[in-house]
């Protein structure tokens, strides 16, 4: 297939190969199955590491991290080793003009190709495009896109019960009840003048016959029920900043009970697609379209609410309910997109496999520490019950595709399971590479790499197993001289590289690679200095990840969120379907940029390192 008139690419994010295989075979996935012998179906090489938004962002470059610049969710600020969001930032050039939102993911999108040749393309919520870009066609902005807060999804749960602590993401508001009515308030951005919380009062009227509440605002809608059990509408809300400013936002509601206690869980408050604080589509005015056409939708570039259910707010029941929820909201907007589709380029992601299998991965594993014992069998088929949902989206949308049309799917890595976590700075400090103020031990040390004493600290670890060396003349602090950066990189690599877990008798990481093995480019510099890739059924801690160093080397993960795929990127392959052959033999993300200019017409840009699988 030399030219198409269209090319439609939907996204599965992390449908795993392994158990979409059998499925296929045994007539489960009939559809995709379809695809597999109209066209092909291969096994796709992920990035490193193989994290959602730099996979997402090489797809859409055709080149390497090192050339688009998106190496991990968390970056480091070397000068003062703090940990910051890496997919985007904010600029304010002086107090006399508005802030505004920049795009971390450099490269040359495949969608600003097929804009120079006159093609347009439609991009529905691929990850890294917040803000948006600017081209021929229009896209709505997918994973990167904050809540109210600036966080990826700050949750709020309200509790009458005593003591409730605030977990991952999330705040804990106490709430007093005298049977009938509740005051509270939905916390909402932060001042930036003043740095609090800008709150909205709210009452919450309780209706225990009907097993209800009544959720009384300012907002839209004044009224809103919200009943034991089940997700509420939206509610549209807005936040006085001064005295002519407002941010408007909206949020759902889910009812957990009423008693022995009142539970009220309050989703992020997403971006009003009718006034976002900052653009959220291309042109401004798509999004506004799409809640005109289809009604009011997520806007957060983390959609599925995971930290309710990993921070033991809700049951699996309402996740699950969610998540299908999120899944019919997606797949209405790539229908209308198909219903004008008559040229170009269309792109379509679905979260929602990638958020359920982090949750209900454990489910597969009898023995996986977060079951504590006590496996509920009712979840055993979670994630093949939604793969058959997404094979029903991926039928009704073949439908749409002619003789003139390259049909594609595929996710950007597969998945597996994540029983044991391991703590990279405990490792460094173990081995002599990070040192402890005087005092300090492991345990105590706090998040944010607090407690290290730079002065002795030759490397430590940020985010999903990224390492960085404590470098003279780039950190603030550093030691490393650059003549010894190479040796200090192999002493690491060769020395964390097959480490094994006594407790299981296995290893648990396979391999370390550094920035010179995998990355090229003109972002590589920013890259970590060493990537750690941990074997199935292991990850990078939870404590690593914010700078953590606690006490041991490996400890089991006891979260709901019992699956990943931040793995030696060799375990994880994604899926790849076309209807048309191609070459399946060494596919890669690198390629997919390539392979649809060559069936629109362009052909690459020289920037790119894949070439067309067709």
């Amino acid at each position: 297939m030399s030219s198409a008139r269209t090319v439609i690419v939907i996204g599965l994010d992390g449908l795993e190969p392994s158990i979409a295989e059998p499925m296929m075979n045994a007539g489960d996935l009939p559809n995709l199955a379809a695809l597999r012998a109209q066209g092909g179906f291969g096994r796709v090489a992920t990035t490193t590491p193989a994290q959602t938004p730099v996979a997402w962002s090489t797809f859409a470059t055709g080149v390497n991290p090192g050339a688009h610049g998106i190496f991990d969710f968390i970056r480091r600020d070397p000068k003062t080793y703090l940990p910051d969001l890496a997919l985007n930032r904010y600029e304010q050039k002086s107090s006399f003009l508005p802030p505004k939102a920049v795009n971390l993911r450099r490269g040359i999108p495949l969608w600003e190709v097929l804009s120079k040749a006159g093609i347009p393309s439609t991009v529905i919520r691929c990850p890294c495009t917040y803000p948006p870009d600017n081209f021929k066609g229009r896209m709505l902005s997918g994973m990167g896109v904050p809540d109210l807060r600036g966080g990826l999804g700050t949750n709020t749960f309200y509790s009458t019960k005593d003591g409730v602590k605030a977990e991952e993401s999330e705040s804990v508001v106490a709430i007093k009840s005298d049977g009938r009515t509740i005051r509270t308030h939905l916390i909402g951005p932060r001042n930036p003048k003043t740095g609090g919380d800008q709150l909205l009062d709210i009452t919450v009227e309780i209706e225990s016959a009907a097993r209800k509440v009544t959720v009384r605002s300012d907002g839209q809608p004044k009224a809103l029920d919200v009943r034991v059990g089940e997700w509420s509408d939206w509610l549209r809300v807005k936040f006085k900043l001064g005295l002519l400013q407002s941010v408007s936002g909206m949020v759902r509601f889910h009812l957990v009970s009423l008693e022995p206690f009142v539970e009220l869980y309050a989703s992020p408050i997403n971006f009003d697609p009718e006034a976002p604080m900052f653009p959220i589509s291309h042109p401004w005015d798509y999004a506004q379209e799409l809640q005109r056409k289809l009604g009011t939708y997520y806007t957060t570039g983390m959609v599925e609410d995971h930290g309710g259910l990993n921070n033991e707010r809700f049951d699996e029941v309402a996740f699950l309910s969610q998540c299908d929820g999120v899944l019919k909201e997606r797949e209405a907007m790539l229908t209308y997109e198909l219903d004008r589709l008559t040229e170009g380029f269309l792109f379509c992601l679905f979260d929602t496999p990638d958020r359920l299998q982090h949750m209900m991965w454990r489910f597969r594993e009898d023995t996986h520490p977060a079951n504590h014992g006590a496996l509920d069998a009712a979840y055993r088929s979670a994630i093949e019950e939604h793969y058959r949902k997404c094979d029903d989206v991926v039928g009704r949308a073949m439908k749409r595709a002619d003789d003139k049309t390259l049909f594609i799917v595929m996710s950007d890595h597969g998945f597996s399971s994540f029983q044991r976590g391991v703590h990279l700075n405990s490792w460094l400090q173990a081995n002599g590479f990070l040192t402890l103020k005087n005092g300090a031990t492991p345990g105590d040390a706090g998040d944010f790499l607090k407690n290290v004493d730079w002065s002795r600290t030759k490397a430590y670890a940020l985010g999903l197993g990224s390492m960085y060396l404590n470098l003279a003349g780039r950190e603030a602090e550093g030691i490393v001289a650059p003549s010894d950066a190479a040796s200090v990189s192999r002493a690491i690599a060769a020395g964390l590289g097959g480490l094994p877990d006594p407790e299981r008798g296995t290893v648990a990481v396979r391999r370390v690679v550094t920035r010179d093995d995998v990355y090229s480019g003109a972002y590589a510099h920013e890259s970590p200095d060493l990537v750690a890739l941990f074997n199935a059924g292991y990850r990078v801690s939870w404590d690593t990840a914010l700078g953590g160093i606690p006490h041991g080397l490996i400890e089991n993960n006891t979260k709901k969120w019992g699956g990943d795929h931040i793995i030696d990127p060799l375990l994880v392959p994604g899926v790849l379907f076309m209807n048309r052959p191609f070459r399946t033999e060494g596919a890669r993300l690198l390629d997919l940029a390539p392979t649809i200019l060559s069936a629109l017409g362009p052909g690459k840009i020289s920037a790119m390192e894949g070439e067309s699988l067709l």
